[in-house]
Protein backbone atom coordinates (compact mmCIF):
# COMPACT_ATOMS: atom_id res chain seq x y z
CA UNK A 1 0.00 0.00 0.00
CA UNK A 2 3.07 2.42 0.90
CA UNK A 3 4.41 1.52 -2.11
CA UNK A 4 1.37 2.53 -4.33
CA UNK A 5 0.86 5.80 -2.04
CA UNK A 6 4.23 6.44 -3.08
CA UNK A 7 4.03 6.58 -6.49
CA UNK A 8 0.94 8.62 -6.73
CA UNK A 9 1.99 11.20 -4.39
CA UNK A 10 5.10 11.21 -6.90
CA UNK A 11 2.52 11.38 -9.85
CA UNK A 12 0.50 14.45 -8.07
CA UNK A 13 3.88 16.76 -7.28
CA UNK A 14 4.83 16.20 -10.97
CA UNK A 15 1.36 17.43 -11.94
CA UNK A 16 1.46 19.97 -9.97
CA UNK A 17 5.12 21.38 -11.00
CA UNK A 18 4.48 20.59 -14.97
CA UNK A 19 0.84 22.57 -14.65
CA UNK A 20 1.77 25.60 -12.57
CA UNK A 21 5.35 26.01 -14.09
CA UNK A 22 4.35 29.37 -14.91
CA UNK A 23 2.42 29.97 -11.80
CA UNK A 24 5.35 29.32 -9.70
CA UNK A 25 7.43 31.62 -11.09
CA UNK A 26 4.60 34.48 -11.16
CA UNK A 27 3.54 34.15 -7.03
CA UNK A 28 7.52 33.83 -6.64
CA UNK A 29 7.62 37.34 -8.62
CA UNK A 30 4.68 38.15 -6.90
CA UNK A 31 5.86 37.74 -3.42
CA UNK A 32 9.36 39.12 -3.81
CA UNK A 33 8.06 42.73 -4.73
CA UNK A 34 7.15 42.68 -0.86
CA UNK A 35 10.50 42.48 0.95
CA UNK A 36 11.96 44.40 -1.60
CA UNK A 37 10.05 47.63 -1.15
CA UNK A 38 8.57 48.52 2.36
CA UNK A 39 5.86 45.31 2.83
CA UNK A 40 6.07 41.75 4.32
CA UNK A 41 5.05 38.55 2.86
CA UNK A 42 2.45 37.17 5.36
CA UNK A 43 1.18 33.33 5.27
CA UNK A 44 -2.37 31.86 5.86
CA UNK A 45 -3.69 28.53 6.20
CA UNK A 46 -7.06 27.06 6.84
CA UNK A 47 -7.35 23.82 8.87
CA UNK A 48 -4.72 21.03 8.03
CA UNK A 49 -3.09 24.08 5.85
CA UNK A 50 -1.98 25.47 9.46
CA UNK A 51 1.28 22.48 8.55
CA UNK A 52 2.74 25.58 6.01
CA UNK A 53 2.26 28.38 8.43
CA UNK A 54 4.19 26.37 11.15
CA UNK A 55 6.75 24.92 8.65
CA UNK A 56 7.60 28.94 7.29
CA UNK A 57 8.09 29.96 10.37
CA UNK A 58 8.86 27.09 12.89
CA UNK A 59 10.54 24.54 10.34
CA UNK A 60 14.20 23.78 10.54
CA UNK A 61 14.78 26.73 7.32
CA UNK A 62 12.75 29.22 8.41
CA UNK A 63 11.38 31.64 5.32
CA UNK A 64 13.45 35.02 6.67
CA UNK A 65 10.75 37.89 6.88
CA UNK A 66 7.29 35.79 6.81
CA UNK A 67 4.68 36.49 9.44
CA UNK A 68 1.62 34.28 10.47
CA UNK A 69 -1.36 36.52 8.81
CA UNK A 70 -4.16 36.71 11.27
CA UNK A 71 -7.73 37.55 10.65
CA UNK A 72 -7.44 41.11 13.59
CA UNK A 73 -4.24 41.45 11.26
CA UNK A 74 -5.53 41.47 7.78
CA UNK A 75 -7.02 45.44 7.95
CA UNK A 76 -3.66 46.60 8.85
CA UNK A 77 -2.04 45.17 5.73
CA UNK A 78 -0.94 48.02 3.09
CA UNK A 79 -0.76 47.56 -0.85
CA UNK A 80 3.64 46.75 -0.61
CA UNK A 81 2.31 43.59 1.63
CA UNK A 82 1.73 40.40 0.01
CA UNK A 83 -0.27 37.29 1.18
CA UNK A 84 0.07 33.45 0.43
CA UNK A 85 -3.12 31.74 0.83
CA UNK A 86 -3.30 27.85 1.31
CA UNK A 87 -6.43 25.81 2.04
CA UNK A 88 -8.12 22.21 0.97
CA UNK A 89 -10.13 23.95 -1.97
CA UNK A 90 -10.75 27.21 -3.48
CA UNK A 91 -14.36 27.33 -1.95
CA UNK A 92 -12.90 27.40 1.31
CA UNK A 93 -14.88 30.28 3.36
CA UNK A 94 -12.36 31.76 6.37
CA UNK A 95 -10.44 31.67 2.57
CA UNK A 96 -12.75 34.08 0.79
CA UNK A 97 -13.32 36.21 3.94
CA UNK A 98 -9.63 37.19 3.41
CA UNK A 99 -9.56 36.87 -0.11
CA UNK A 100 -12.42 39.66 -0.35
CA UNK A 101 -10.77 42.01 2.39
CA UNK A 102 -7.69 41.69 0.40
CA UNK A 103 -9.23 42.30 -2.85
CA UNK A 104 -10.69 45.59 -1.29
CA UNK A 105 -7.78 46.65 -0.03
CA UNK A 106 -5.53 45.89 -3.01
CA UNK A 107 -3.52 44.01 -1.45
CA UNK A 108 -1.90 41.30 -4.07
CA UNK A 109 -1.65 38.03 -2.94
CA UNK A 110 -1.26 33.84 -4.37
CA UNK A 111 -3.84 31.32 -3.22
CA UNK A 112 -2.59 27.77 -3.59
CA UNK A 113 -5.99 25.13 -3.41
CA UNK A 114 -7.38 22.66 -5.28
CA UNK A 115 -10.44 23.98 -7.91
CA UNK A 116 -12.81 21.54 -7.21
CA UNK A 117 -15.53 22.98 -9.67
CA UNK A 118 -15.11 26.55 -11.07
CA UNK A 119 -17.57 28.49 -9.51
CA UNK A 120 -18.06 31.99 -9.29
CA UNK A 121 -16.61 33.65 -6.57
CA UNK A 122 -13.91 31.01 -5.44
CA UNK A 123 -10.21 31.77 -4.75
CA UNK A 124 -9.33 31.87 -8.67
CA UNK A 125 -11.08 34.80 -9.59
CA UNK A 126 -9.91 37.25 -6.31
CA UNK A 127 -6.07 35.95 -6.27
CA UNK A 128 -3.61 37.43 -8.83
CA UNK A 129 -1.63 33.69 -9.15
CA UNK A 130 -3.63 30.65 -7.84
CA UNK A 131 -1.66 27.28 -7.94
CA UNK A 132 -4.22 24.36 -8.15
CA UNK A 133 -3.07 21.34 -5.87
CA UNK A 134 -5.18 19.11 -8.47
CA UNK A 135 -5.86 16.82 -5.52
CA UNK A 136 -10.05 16.33 -6.09
CA UNK A 137 -10.02 12.90 -4.72
CA UNK A 138 -7.66 10.50 -2.28
CA UNK A 139 -4.83 9.23 -4.14
CA UNK A 140 -5.78 5.23 -3.31
CA UNK A 141 -8.71 2.92 -4.17
CA UNK A 142 -10.14 1.16 -1.20
CA UNK A 143 -12.46 -2.27 -1.56
CA UNK A 144 -15.60 -0.41 -2.22
CA UNK A 145 -14.90 1.85 -5.12
CA UNK A 146 -14.25 4.62 -2.88
CA UNK A 147 -10.65 6.28 -2.67
CA UNK A 148 -8.80 7.37 0.51
CA UNK A 149 -5.18 9.03 0.95
CA UNK A 150 -5.40 12.77 0.64
CA UNK A 151 -2.12 14.68 1.23
CA UNK A 152 -3.73 18.20 1.28
CA UNK A 153 -1.15 19.33 3.28
CA UNK A 154 1.77 17.28 2.05
CA UNK A 155 0.97 18.74 -1.41
CA UNK A 156 0.78 22.64 -0.34
CA UNK A 157 4.15 21.79 1.45
CA UNK A 158 5.28 20.76 -1.90
CA UNK A 159 4.04 24.52 -3.26
CA UNK A 160 5.47 26.19 -0.46
CA UNK A 161 8.67 25.03 -1.10
CA UNK A 162 8.36 25.28 -5.18
CA UNK A 163 7.61 28.83 -4.37
CA UNK A 164 10.03 29.73 -1.47
CA UNK A 165 12.97 28.18 -3.95
CA UNK A 166 11.77 30.41 -6.44
CA UNK A 167 12.07 33.19 -4.48
CA UNK A 168 15.36 32.74 -3.02
CA UNK A 169 16.81 32.18 -6.39
CA UNK A 170 15.16 35.59 -7.21
CA UNK A 171 16.86 37.01 -4.21
CA UNK A 172 20.37 35.60 -4.84
CA UNK A 173 20.20 36.88 -8.33
CA UNK A 174 19.76 40.35 -7.44
CA UNK A 175 21.00 40.06 -4.19
CA UNK A 176 18.46 40.70 -1.87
Amino acid sequence: MLKMFTTQLTGLFKRIEEKAEFSFEDGARLLAQAPVGDGLIYIYGTREMKAVEFEAVDGAEPFKGVKVLTLAEVEELSDADRVLIFTRTSSDEAALEIAAILREKQVPFVSVSTVMDAAIGDLTEFADVHIDLRLTKGLLPDDFGGRFGYPSSMAALFVYYGLKFTIDEIFAEYEV
